[in-house]
């Protein structure tokens, strides 16, 4: 029987009498131990740490309580701000390690105050241009993953992704920006967030032709299994960002999922049919809002969300059970 992680190691319920009974029988190490100079005998003594010499020295009579201690100072080096300079923050490691890019590891940085040839070879000796190239890359993924208002595990999803097409030489010859939004996109898909392909395409500046052939490259080469996305994928943002209620979002959700099993839209596109189930649901309920602003939140062109509500709403007889609730 497996054990829920949660509850792997409880801990032991014990009674207040053999709580009691545990701590009266344990015998609890004095904590409270000070170093007292044997010639002055001060309670409050006055202990002097040299780390030149490593001694410990009493700071009234001058007596060497202790020898070769450990100086436990940082040594107070820096290796990403002017050394110069009086604010520079005193770090004591390099830079952070990335786990997306290739032998990861501790790395070691000369400073290039007054060191500009040891600095060169230096960074010639162990830098790769791949690396460097790769980091570059996924500095901009980063960039418009953010800007697209992706999270981090959509983001992290797709620097791997780009990462493992990079090794499959898949991007060699070809516009890497296509391959940005492609992985972005399938990150998405693969994360269960909803962004449309025409959604993908706009925050990239990628044409759809180019964006769906990279897409089917990468999954025919990873043999990745996405899933349809469908209009109730889309509807939650959509009506967030419209400002809808949660009762009016979970109605259009089950006329979206209605639709889809009935097949009556078919042909027609995921934003398309989000678009329209939300104007045919506000003006049933009377909500004052315009289809110009659905259209600007779907992306979708205002006449194509209008006709297409006007097949749902001559189709209203089989969602009556789900307007009544």
């Amino acid at each position: 029987m497996s054990v829920p992680m949660g509850n792997a190691f409880p801990k032991l319920k014990r009674t207040m009498s053999e709580e009691e009974s545990l701590t009266s029988s344990v015998i609890l190490p004095d904590l409270n131990i000070s170093l007292i100079c044997p010639i002055c005998k001060n309670p409050q003594p006055k202990i002097i740490e040299e780390y030149v010499n490593g001694d410990l020295v009493c700071g009234e009579c001058g007596l060497v309580l202790s020898d070769h201690i450990i100086d436990t100072r940082p040594e107070w080096r820096t290796f990403q701000y002017d050394e110069n300079e009086k604010d520079a923050s005193r770090v004591r490691v390099g830079a952070p390690v990335d786990p997306f890019l290739p032998g990861a590891a501790l790395e070691t940085t000369i400073s290039s105050k007054g060191k500009s040839d040891l600095t060169k070879t230096h960074f010639k000796a162990t830098v790769d241009k791949n690396t460097l190239t790769l980091k570059h890359a996924l500095h901009e993924i980063e960039a418009m993953c953010t800007l697209m208002d992706l999270s981090k595990e959509v983001i992290d999803t797709t620097k791997q992704l780009y990462r493992r097409t990079v090794e499959e030489k898949l991007i060699r010859g070809k516009n890497k920006i296509t391959f940005y939004a492609a992985c972005i996109y399938v990150a998405c898909r693969i994360s269960k967030v909803a962004r449309s392909f025409k959604e993908i395409c706009a925050s990239t500046q990628v044409s759809k032709k180019l964006l769906a052939h990279a897409v089917k490259n990468l999954v025919a080469t990873f043999e990745l299994n996405m899933g349809l996305m469908t209009s109730e994928d889309l509807m939650s943002r959509f009506c967030n960002r419209l400002g809808l209620t949660h009762d009016i979002e979970r109605i259009c959700s089950k006329i979206s999922q209605r639709i889809e099993e009935l097949g009556l839209l078919t042909g027609r596109t995921q934003n398309t049919i989000a678009a329209a189930t939300i104007h045919f649901i506000t003006n049933t309920f009377n909500i004052p809002m315009s289809i110009e602003k659905i259209a600007l939140v779907s992306g979708m062109a205002v006449h194509s969300i209008k006709s297409v509500s006007q097949m749902i709403y001559s189709e209203k007889m089989k969602f009556l059970d789900l307007l009544g609730d």
